[in-house]
């Protein structure tokens, strides 16, 4: 029997036809844009929809699934989730899917890119000369500094925690700490890595990467008392989703001294950039492009037609979150 699916904005043409190859029908989203919870919910209601193919930016809770209640699939074009409830799904019987694992070197990528952007005041660099302000070397002219030995600490053990940690260990000789809920043979065995609690890590390392995903337990899991703990000339690094920080908090102990700089590529209130990290030197932002990767947008593109349709043919989906 042929089943009905929406999908809120396009995707690559690869995984609307994986869908279609089984026969199924696919209705597609034609805004560029997010549509807002009651456009969606208008949407939906019109039709038996069976499966829905959300993204990070729609938030699907159980006026969502109320609006439809044949939807039986919600498959995640993201790697995280949390824009979805879950508890809601788990109520209505209704299977959440992501698309893990794809975008975890691009993502660790960016977070190096971050980093160097920092360390190096590439940004700054960058801005000096389009402002007009360069008029020739100095030997004092942006002085970074160095990466190389630099003590890091990773937030979250997780594959994009261990692409970033080795390639700071291996490529840059840095010594490597990590938290997260249990130890981790990866971070142990490969990288020698020392196991340690938030309070331990915040307080030794050099740069902070942050590889958690967003749940009740880690919002604002970086705030005031956090930062207090970090050193003066640390660097904070984010590119897992903005409310893992308390960006108020942030903004005022980056002026205020307590850290030295932050590199962010997710935001609290995205799209809306918290008031004073623009104006802020050693802060580099990018908007949310950690896994803008073509390579990467055609795998998550498969992994959501093939969620889709193992659900439906085999009763069981590849990549179930709940």
């Amino acid at each position: 029997m042929s089943k009905l699916i929406y999908i809120t904005r396009a995707i690559g043409e690869v995984g609307v036809q994986i869908m279609k190859d089984n026969g199924y029908t696919v209705d597609i989203g034609t805004s560029i844009d997010a549509p807002s919870k009651d456009e969606l919910i208008k949407t939906l209601s019109q039709k038996p929809y069976d499966a829905l193919v959300s993204f990070l930016t729609d938030h699907v809770d159980k006026d969502v699934f109320d609006a439809c209640p044949t939807i039986k699939i919600v498959a995640n074009y993201a790697v995280g989730f949390n824009n979805i409830n879950l508890e809601d799904a788990k109520e209505r019987g209704i299977v959440v899917t992501n698309t893990p694992g794809c975008s975890s070197r691009a993502v660790a990528e960016q977070a190096i890119a971050l980093i160097l952007s920092l360390t190096t005041r590439a940004t700054e660099g960058d801005e000096y000369i389009r402002s007009g302000k360069f008029t020739g070397w100095s030997p004092t002219l942006l002085n970074g500094v160095d990466l190389s030995g630099k003590t890091i600490g990773i937030l979250g053990g997780g594959a994009i925690g261990q692409e970033v940690a080795s390639i700071l260990h291996f490529g840059f000789n840095c010594p490597i700490i990590y938290s997260d809920i249990k130890e981790n043979e990866f971070f142990k065995e490969k990288l020698k890595a020392a196991f340690v609690d938030k309070e331990t890590l915040l307080k030794t390392s050099d740069i902070v990467s942050l590889h958690v995903p967003l749940l009740p337990t880690t919002k604002h899991l970086i705030n005031k008392e956090s930062l207090s703990l970090m050193k003066k000339d640390a660097f904070l690094i984010n590119t897992s989703r903005g409310p893992v920080i308390d960006e108020v908090a942030l903004v005022e102990a980056l002026k205020n001294g307590v850290i030295k700089g932050a590199g962010l590529d997710v935001f609290e209130f995205e799209p809306a950039i918290t008031e004073g990290l623009e104006d802020i030197p050693d802060v580099v932002l990018t908007p949310h492009i950690a896994s803008s990767r073509a390579s990467v947008r055609l795998e998550m593109t498969k992994i959501v037609g093939q969620n889709v349709v193992s659900f439906f043919e085999k009763g069981q989906a590849i990549n179930p979150v709940n």
